[in-house]
């Protein structure tokens, strides 16, 4: 059987594995594992082995911990709650004004996590009650929370970067940074659609009435405080790493001590928010160090068999293809498993075939991981099995049904869409923001 044909099987199995429910790490380690056994007897056991002691050496690992830590804490000592209080204060006098203050907050919350589902279940939670009570149109606001929390893969300290970089082997601060200025743009055409649509249809989004708008400049101000500190908190771990003072694993542990005093001040670190924070902390850590042992096992089987070359050869000389073509099918790959698959499982299991051809094709790595994001981003959000569609779907009310769902997040992915093209033709988007801060 040639390597071709074996690499082709042990992909075909792994998807197997995974429709009939088996976990992803499970699925991916099993193939992987059990590949390198039939073709190198009991030495193939080394590579799994091999794969182990890779990541207990990576060192940069210890930052998934820290952040996620970080955003748990804040977001169940409701540091949130003050956040949206500030944006309803401040934006609720425009028409949508609590749609566009609802995506601020979740980039606010993105800058707290790294994680989609902890913007999510915080916008379903706050936002989404109090824009439902205030007359705002149930899909505007079901595709506003949906959209805004996919910014959290994208916006750092994004842990689905930290997984590419780990698999791609590129730093960790370089694609953070990368992911600023893409970030930015998606929430700034997020909040664009909002005002052109609330202006055309102001019903969809109605402004508060006059005796809510009457805030004392005193009590806006103290809210505008208690929304900057979630800025400070960034700030404290971002500005010390990007001027090279400290170490990326230093600075999350900043992050996380920060936020941590930050909850104590404000008399909120209860037993409870503790006891959770560190559960939420240990449960997602290790899954997520599951699934990128998995990876490594299988992406070391894969360089082996040399399938990635193989590949190469399939689309550049066989097919005939250029570098874009090839490219934009991986993209259209990615955005078709999106609809069944969450981030971290498409990333492991083409990453040891797309990133290497990504790298030999002559594009930037930096550059592709933002491709991937955005594109992860969408694909969340793509019926019929869109993974933020569902979770929407388990914390909306009844009122709120899949069709709605479903309808509400068809402007924001063609919005997506514009953002991806923009940062695919336009690499700098992403790429200055890192060439600046490293190339000095």
């Amino acid at each position: 059987m040639s390597y071709e044909m074996i690499a082709l099987l042990m992909f075909a199995s792994m998807m197997l594995m995974m429709m009939t429910g088996q976990r992803v790490f499970a699925a991916i380690g099993f193939v992987g594992t059990g590949a390198a056994l039939l073709l190198w007897g009991t030495g193939g056991g080394d590579i799994p082995f091999t794969a182990a002691m890779k990541l207990m050496k990576w060192y940069p690992l210890l930052t998934l911990p820290l952040f996620i830590y970080m955003g748990y804490i804040l977001s169940e000592s409701r540091i949130a709650d003050d956040l949206y209080k500030m944006f309803h204060v401040w934006m609720g006098p425009l028409n949508g004004g609590l749609a566009i203050g609802t995506i601020g907050l979740m980039v606010l919350i993105s800058a707290m996590n790294g994680l989609s589902v902890a913007g999510m279940a915080i916008g379903a939670t706050i936002a989404l009650p109090e824009l439902l009570r205030r007359g705002y149109d149930k899909r505007m606001v079901t595709g506003v929370i949906q959209a805004g929390s996919s910014l959290g893969i994208l916006v750092p300290p994004s842990v689905v970067l930290v997984l590419y970089a780990m698999i791609a082997r590129q730093p960790v601060g370089q694609l953070w940074l990368a992911g600023v200025f893409p970030g930015l743009m998606m929430a700034t055409l997020f909040i664009l659609y909002i005002v052109i649509r609330c202006r055309i249809q102001p019903e969809l989004g109605p402004a508060l009435p006059p005796e809510e708008r009457n805030v004392p400049l005193s009590e806006k101000l103290r809210l505008l405080r208690a929304g900057l500190l979630p800025i400070i908190i960034f700030a404290s771990m971002m500005v010390p790493f990007v001027n090279g003072w400290t170490s990326l694993v230093e600075s999350s542990a900043i992050g996380a001590l920060t936020a941590t005093i930050a909850a104590i001040v404000k008399r909120r670190l209860t037993r409870e928010v503790f006891e959770t924070t560190v559960r939420q902390t240990l449960a997602i850590s290790c899954m997520f160090m599951w699934i990128i042992l998995a990876a490594l096992c299988f992406g070391a089987v894969f360089d082996g068999l040399g399938a990635v070359r193989a590949i190469e050869g399939f689309f550049l000389d066989r097919l005939g293809l250029g570098p874009w073509e090839v490219l934009i099918l991986m993209q259209l790959s990615y955005l078709i498993m999106g609809t069944f698959l969450d981030d971290t499982a498409m990333l492991v299991i083409v990453a040891p075939l797309y990133v290497p051809l990504v790298g030999a094709l002559g594009f930037d790595l930096i550059w592709y991981g933002v491709l991937y994001t955005i594109t992860c981003q969408i694909a969340y959000m793509t019926p019929p099995f869109g993974y933020n569609l569902f979770l929407m779907r388990a914390m909306a009310p009844s009122e709120v049904s899949l069709g709605d769902i479903y309808r509400s997040i068809v402007p924001f992915v063609l919005v997506m869409l514009l953002g991806l093209v923009l940062v695919t033709v336009f690499p700098q988007i992403a790429l200055w923001l890192p060439e600046t801060v490293y190339g000095k």
